[in-house]
């Protein structure tokens, strides 16, 4: 018989895909909105399509088996797992709520470490026994990589397009980037729909075999990852447009030729991240390819302060959620 909590924690990991498609719809959305090549409606539905469309793509669940590895087998249960998500969509909410692009990614594997780590102490166990350190430390450099990452290959998209058209027509030129604009933002939410929907896979399979329902070793049942790109998907198609509006034009004023710079540069990055396995936040590389485009024009056409802001949220999410998978575990153990 499937225990109670196995079903309660698969339903939550579902919600929490759902909220992670409408908290971060902005990521895939923000720039093609800003230039106004699509209407917020038409946007969250364009992307919404190329979330789905991953799933028939991205077929090796690399990223889903990080995921799952970063909290050592023996100190997972389906309490750790439901005390983790609980802090994951806790988070979630609050930064959607205010406005704020934190990574839903790192929101997930904070609350996860954190109630792993609680439940480590509960059994008198050093908490950072039950933590897979070098799966969390490759996690945690791309807070600092993926953006750069993003950055990096938008200055250089941007330069070239700057250099192959320096002698068309202006009125010509941003006809034509309009079009590329939808190329890139399909490319975004597909790369974008491939790495964040495995995280929740993962998690649901780790709760699977925690619950019994599963083995280490077998195949992911099909059920899961269909069920997880379609909440993203659903979830981009609610919209996110506290986020939006941040994202597409409180960093810096986007033009059709940023934004294909921009999208394509958030595409690549989510692309090679995905082919090592690394859960890398889709927030953290579209922002760094943002500011990278900003930073061609000029250094002081980026809105640093807001920047700065940004950066305090990425730095604070996994810790702070981290805090609350542990406080939730620990009202499990001893109230409930």
């Amino acid at each position: 018989m499937i225990p109670t909590l196995l079903i309660v924690v698969v339903v939550l990991a579902i919600a929490f895909d759902y909220i992670n498609g409408f908290h971060d719809a902005a990521n895939s959305i923000a720039t093609i909105v800003s230039t106004k090549v699509l209407t917020p409606f038409m946007a969250v539905l364009w992307a919404a399509i190329f979330n789905f469309a991953a799933y028939f793509y991205f077929t090796d669940h690399k990223v889903a088996n990080t995921i799952a590895k970063t909290v050592i087998e023996e100190y997972i249960t389906l309490e750790v797992i439901f005390a983790g998500l609980v802090a994951a969509i806790s988070w979630n909410l609050f930064t959607w709520y205010y406005g704020i692009p934190s990574s839903s990614s790192h929101t997930l594997i904070g609350g996860f470490a954190g109630s792993g780590m609680a439940y480590a102490l509960f059994l008198g166990v050093n908490p950072i026994e039950a933590i897979n350190v070098s799966a969390t430390l490759k996690i945690i450099s791309f807070i600092v990589l993926a953006p750069v990452i993003g950055m990096t290959i938008s200055i250089i998209i941007t330069l070239i397009i700057i250099n192959i058209c320096r002698n068309a027509k202006p009125r010509v030129a941003e006809k034509w980037f309009k079009i590329l604009q939808l190329i890139s933002s399909a490319g975004l939410s597909f790369a974008h729909g491939g790495n964040d929907a495995q995280k929740v896979m993962g998690i649901i399979f780790v709760a699977m075999i925690a619950g019994g329902a599963a083995t280490a070793g077998e195949q992911m049942p099909e059920w899961i990852p269909i069920s997880c790109y379609a909440a993203i998907a659903l979830g981009t198609m609610s919209g996110g447009w506290k986020i939006v509006k941040t994202m597409g034009t409180k960093i810096t004023k986007v033009t059709p030729l940023e934004g294909v710079s921009a999208e394509t540069a958030g595409a690549v990055t989510l692309g090679i991240t995905e082919h090592f396995g690394i859960p890398a936040s889709t927030t953290h590389t579209i922002t760094g390819a943002i500011i990278g485009v900003g930073v061609v024009k000029r250094v002081s056409a980026v809105r640093w302060g807001v920047t700065i802001s940004l950066l305090w949220a990425w730095v604070l999410t996994i810790p702070v959620s981290a805090i609350l998978g542990g406080l939730t575990l620990a009202i499990i153990h001893y109230i409930l």
